[in-house]
């Protein structure tokens, strides 16, 4: 895990910390002195204990939630928690079987993407993400035509990874089948080993440099062909798999109805999901943000735990999972670590 700099604080000072995080992540419950003197194993008064929460308050690691005498941990507090106390509990090996089973039952990548979101998110009860592999772009190895009436064609896409790409095309006017020949021949001459973005770019630049020089069938091919193109850019376009949004519900800390509606719209537009899963694509290892951390501000009252996935040395995608700040990370830490290993495993396998 990445880890940040933080103050120094006395080893008494971090024991009365740890102890009141870890409290709070069980109950959920503002933790008083009285009740950290008695659990802290520390032969210390209640008063020491309140002296010491002070000291911590000052420095920003803990605060009072409205008029309660107890404390809870500030983002700063979880973050120095998480980086040099949390004691992470390694995956029961039943636990690991049932996770690699169900991965391994899937034999569609596709599939394999859908079932590690909710696996993650069955597991830790939270919200579970998966960003969709990123490849090197395919390259175009034949475009073809078929006409299915006067103005509907089916564009057929051929990649240089054997995929095929099929969309329906509504024109304007009518075409017929050799002029569908035609337009095929000329954009094959031109598309062959271009991926779809500098084949769009290709075609929207020789329309605006030659477009006047151009006859009707030359005009109409390119038309066509940016239409094909664009239609399959915009459908491979990256993406990202979540699971048990509805999860984040049942837990108080996000029970405030704005902040639900901001979350569940970002479920809805994945961008700013996208956007945080992007920092975490050259990152080695579990990644853990914290509120504000995330540099999404739908995300602030969260926390959320990443982990690359990756087939033969290229990092494909990120997964993890969402949820409170207030997660018990020594729980959640290794189900997404081991997951992102499963995944990378069973891709490689259907590779």
């Amino acid at each position: 895990m990445a880890t940040h700099d933080h103050p120094e604080l006395n080893n008494r000072a971090r024991h009365v910390l740890k102890v009141l995080v870890e409290s709070y992540i069980q109950d959920g419950q503002p933790v008083g002195s009285r009740n950290l003197a008695r659990s802290s194993g520390l032969d210390l008064s209640a008063a020491t204990i309140r002296n010491v929460m002070s000291d911590l308050e000052e420095m920003g690691y803990i605060r009072a939630p409205h008029t309660s005498a107890g404390r809870i941990p500030t983002s700063q507090g979880y973050r120095l928690f998480v980086d040099t106390m949390v004691t992470v509990k390694p995956l029961e090996v039943q636990a690991i079987h049932i996770l690699q089973g169900q991965l391994k039952a899937e034999r569609d990548p596709a599939a394999l993407i859908h079932s590690a979101s909710s696996l993650l998110s069955g597991i830790t009860q939270l919200t579970g993400i998966v960003a969709l592999p990123r490849r090197n772009p395919s390259s175009i190895r034949q475009i073809e035509f078929l006409h299915l009436s006067s103005r509907q064609v089916l564009a057929i896409l051929v990649m240089n990874r054997n995929e095929v790409q099929n969309r329906i095309i509504q024109l304007d006017e009518d075409v017929t089948s050799s002029e569908l020949q035609q337009a095929a021949n000329f954009l094959n001459e031109r598309l062959i080993g271009k991926d779809l973005q500098q084949a769009r770019a290709a075609l929207l630049e020789e329309m605006h440099q030659h477009r006047e020089d151009m006859n009707r069938m030359m005009l109409a091919a390119i038309e066509l062909g940016e239409k094909a193109v664009a239609e399959a850019s915009d459908a491979s376009g990256e993406g990202c798999v979540i699971a048990g949004e509805t999860n984040l519900m049942g837990y108080d800390d996000l029970s405030d109805i704005h902040k639900l509606r901001e979350l569940f719209a970002a479920f809805t537009r994945k961008r700013d999901i996208l956007g945080l899963l992007d920092k975490c694509l050259q990152a080695d290892g579990v990644q853990i943000f914290i509120g504000r951390e995330s540099g999404q501000s739908a995300f602030e009252a969260c926390s959320v735990v990443t982990a690359p996935y990756e087939v033969d040395g290229e990092q494909l995608g990120v997964l993890g999972v969402i949820g409170p700040k207030r997660m018990a990370y020594e729980k959640v830490i290794p189900v997404v670590d081991i997951t992102a290993k499963l995944l990378s495993i069973a891709l490689k396998s259907r590779s």
